[in-house]
């Protein structure tokens, strides 16, 4: 897959959660701290203020959304009647990809074109709830995040210095992620990724530390054993098994591995 799609398939656990709710004015709600969640709310009529400790009051109009990828505790409120959609998704901490991790505790969006109309199925779905439904919101949920982190990272600067946001954006680094994740098992070097990316090695290593905050190599191991982890949560496949979907050879090789990265071993974090 690619990194967004990885992003969203790895990160979370169990299933995300939506409403659609009706405010009578005046009307106030505070939404407690999360950890290890990430939420959104959607205007969908009327308007409302959003309010953070230590931050100013943000005006919400119709169509606006915001996503807080930390969990942040906050209260919405006005003095108009107002339709919202919220949600939130589950994020497994040890698995969370520093492409979440590096973006503000606010993400303030304007619902338009393709997020605008995953904004709409979703409502759509939660006013009129049918067969099928259970299985089309967390899909539809899936892709509202995947159309907000599109839309957050389209509107970054071209030229950011350092982040995520330069690292999608930079074709050098963005090929050698987009290599990584298609095909994590492959015995990727330095020098392989480099010439994925059209650079030589050297010059290829001190760019993607830049830009992603971690040697390739580093990361290549971090991820492999981020689909390790999820693979063995997820699944019941033998560890040779586990191990050989994220290019290890050796099992122990791969426990050792794996146990450096997250702990404990592979099969005491399958039974935890």
């Amino acid at each position: 897959m690619d990194v967004l799609s990885d992003v969203v398939a790895v990160m979370r656990t169990g299933k995300p959660v939506a409403a659609r709710v009706s405010w009578r004015a005046p009307w106030s709600q505070e939404f407690a701290p999360v950890p290890g969640a990430a939420g959104f709310q959607v205007v969908l009529h009327g308007g409302c203020q959003l309010l953070r400790q230590d931050a100013e009051p943000l005006v919400l109009n119709t169509g606006d959304v915001v996503f807080l990828p930390h969990g942040q505790g906050h209260t919405l409120a006005h003095q108009e009647d107002t339709v919202t959609l919220c949600g939130a998704y589950e994020v497994a901490p040890a698995r969370v990809h520093p492409l979440l991790l590096d973006l503000p505790e606010l993400v303030h969006l304007s619902a338009r074109d393709e997020l605008c109309s995953a904004v709409a199925l979703l409502d759509t779905e939660l006013r009129d709830r049918r067969f099928g439904s259970d299985a089309l919101v967390p899909a539809l949920l899936d892709a509202l995040l995947i159309y907000l982190l599109r839309a957050w990272f389209a509107e970054q600067p071209a030229h950011s210095a350092t982040g995520w946001a330069a690292a999608l954006n930079d074709p050098v680094v963005s090929a050698a992620l987009q290599a990584v994740h298609r095909e994590p098992a492959r015995p990727w070097t330095v020098a392989t990724l480099a010439a994925e990316s059209g650079l030589s090695r050297a010059p290829f290593a001190r760019r993607f530390a830049a830009l992603t905050g971690r040697p390739p190599m580093t990361y290549l191991t971090w991820w492999r054993m981020t689909v390790a982890a999820r693979v063995l949560r997820e699944s019941d496949a033998p560890l040779s098994a586990v191990a050989a979907e994220v290019g290890y050879r050796s099992e122990f090789a791969f426990a050792t591995a794996f146990k450096r990265e997250h702990g404990v071993a592979p099969g005491r974090y399958r039974r935890a």
